[in-house]
């Protein structure tokens, strides 16, 4: 693989084990005050927008509604028996299908997965067991494997779909939606040996700029971030990234070549889907992805889009962000200027800089739907409840 340089990755190696040993710092009572009063906050707000139906921000399914749920159970005092979840919940019910989705037509993977992890947090609900079983089914049926391809021959591991997930039943399948199935596979207890994670890590490992990518390793900077996708979209298999290329020199040759730019949000992700599926801490994959994290930390854009874009996307990725550092266990990061930093304590205060006075949160930049109060709301809750943990 061009540019991989095998002294930078083992001096990386050495700086992750030295940073994995290092000692943790709790979250203290001021950041800890401090979010429950902006979670407090944040549930009121929504208890004001929240639809006859039960539903929030319906218009692309159950999925926001489902994200609203999901931060709510994350808070102790609150239970399937409280009016608003239980309304939400009957909402996301509603829209079972024979098949074990969950959605409202569209985007079925989408929903479907983020609503496996709402009802994954409900206890003593044979309806939500029932839906989470189905739909855990589901989610394994539409992973990309064996079934016939956009040009009708099957997909086999060697096609860069395969072990993917897409938005819906014939979509090229992208990191997003994937890291979404993997979270449901996940919060639904889905043991990480499963063959669905097996495949997934396949798929993830070709969307990251590592020696390991077998399919993609020479277009993709090798800096062991992420892009989106392994492909532009189902008729086109040139792979896809958010962020654009980036022209650098090639290490051979010298002469300029272009290649994917990786982001922050979507290496978040695949760092997330990672720890998941249980890879080893000194795997070059969770090592690459890691140091990505130390060399690009930031709180005040979404790294590695372009200058004009940096703000899109914001919100997810904070979201994402506190779900992986959660799960990673440790609550400082040594960033790569040799920095201590305390990543929940950091984000606690950059989340609550953001809320506004009526406990919403909402992003300018508005694609993905950021520009919706309830989803952007939803994802600061998620942040928060992984924040405290």
């Amino acid at each position: 693989m061009r540019f991989f340089d095998c002294q930078r990755i083992l001096i990386c190696t050495v700086m992750l084990i030295t940073v994995i040993t290092a000692p943790t710092q709790a979250l203290d009572d001021e950041h800890w005050h401090k979010a429950q009063q902006c979670i407090a906050k944040a549930i009121t707000y929504l208890q004001t927008t929240q639809a006859k139906d039960g539903s929030w921000t319906n218009q692309p399914g159950p999925a926001i509604t489902a994200l609203v749920v999901s931060g709510m159970l994350d808070q102790p005092e609150i239970d399937a028996n409280d009016p608003y979840v239980a309304r939400a919940l009957k909402y996301i019910l509603a829209n079972r299908q024979e098949d074990g989705s969950i959605h409202a037509g569209i985007l079925q993977n989408y929903n479907t997965s983020i609503c496996v992890s709402a009802l994954s947090r409900v206890n003593n609900m044979p309806e939500a067991a029932d839906a989470i079983a189905k739909a855990q089914a589901y989610l394994k049926r539409m992973q990309w494997q064996d079934q016939p391809g956009p040009d009708g021959k099957p997909i086999t591991q060697k096609h860069p779909f395969y072990g993917g997930s897409g938005y819906g039943k014939h979509g090229r399948p992208d990191m997003s939606n994937t890291q979404f199935m993997i979270q449901a596979l996940h919060d639904s207890g889905l043991n990480c040996n499963d063959p669905a994670f097996q495949r997934a890590m396949v798929f993830i490992t070709r969307c990251q700029g590592v020696a390991q990518n077998d399919l993609l390793g020479d277009v993709i900077v090798p800096d062991g971030g992420f892009i989106y996708a392994t492909t532009t979209d189902k008729d086109n298999l040139e792979p896809s990234t958010k962020s654009d290329s980036i022209t650098v020199d090639d290490k051979d040759t010298g002469k300029p070549v272009s290649l994917l730019r990786t982001y922050g949000s979507i290496t978040y992700a695949g760092f997330k889907s990672y720890l998941y599926a249980n890879l080893k801490r000194d795997d070059p994959r969770v090592v690459g992805a890691y140091n990505w994290i130390r060399e690009n930390w930031t709180l005040e854009v979404n790294p590695g889009l372009p200058k004009e874009r940096e703000r899109q996307g914001l919100y997810y990725y904070y979201m994402t962000m506190a779900r992986a550092l959660n799960a990673w266990g440790s609550s400082t990061i040594v960033t790569s200027d040799g920095k201590s930093r305390d990543w929940a304590n950091e984000l606690i205060d950059k989340i609550a800089s953001l809320q506004r006075e009526d406990g919403s949160w909402t992003n300018e930049a508005d694609r993905w739907m950021e520009g919706d109060p309830n989803l952007v709301t939803a994802y600061c809750l998620i942040v928060l409840n992984n924040a405290t943990r």
